[in-house]
């Protein structure tokens, strides 16, 4: 690998111990009975912030209460984590580009798998309901947004990645950036050239 891409590859590995550290994920509510608004952050090992009000909230609507036991995925996010991390670093210390390679593939399935799984348990929170709930609107259903603003009753929630999402997003982009740099520079395609000819008719 080049130097460069060497460099990338370490750093990535040190950002992205921020993703075991600060929320991966963050969602607003924002009313005007809540002024100063509510926000629950969702961390690798749990959710955290106003989770005991926005619980209260969601019981009058029939939403499940959320709490950390709901969601196995927190026991294995610092695992898979970790093990991207240490991936990396055998990245550096064996200068592998086709480990590189596997590298990068890995975390873009991780990140696939996880962005759909985080769909699921928004989708399931917001349409499975209870149906003895106080408050019952015909066909209104509570799913928030992954990103983004989405007004709810009288509610503007909001999702956006946070510290330690982006702890992962940007050592992702930086990792694909320089991968394709060093595929392209290896391969060394080179385009074909057409040359023109150009016929001069001779006088006679």
């Amino acid at each position: 690998m080049k130097p460069l891409t060497r460099w990338v590859v370490l750093a990535s590995v040190i950002v992205m111990a921020g993703a075991l550290v600060f929320p991966l994920w963050k969602i607003t509510l924002d009313a005007p009975q809540y002024p100063e608004g509510l926000e629950m952050q969702i961390s690798s090992t749990g959710v955290s912030g106003n989770v005991e009000q926005i619980n209260d909230l969601n019981h009058y609507i029939g939403m499940k209460k959320i709490t950390n036991d709901e969601f196995p995925e927190f026991s294995m996010l610092p695992y898979f984590i970790s093990g991207l991390m240490l991936l990396g670093l055998a990245v550096y210390y064996l200068n592998s580009r086709s480990m590189l390679y596997i590298w990068i593939a890995v975390i873009i399935i991780l990140g696939t798998v996880g962005m759909i799984d985080f769909y699921q348990w928004e989708y399931l929170y917001g349409h499975q309901l209870d149906p003895t709930a106080a408050i019952k609107v015909p066909g209104m259903a509570y799913q928030p947004p992954m990103i983004g603003y989405k007004q709810l009753l009288n509610f503007l929630a909001g999702a956006f990645p946070g510290i330690g999402g982006y702890c992962i997003i940007i050592p992702g982009m930086s990792l694909l950036a320089v991968g394709m740099y060093e595929f392209f520079s290896h391969h060394k395609f080179h385009f074909p050239v057409r040359v023109k000819r150009h016929h001069h008719a001779l006088a006679h």
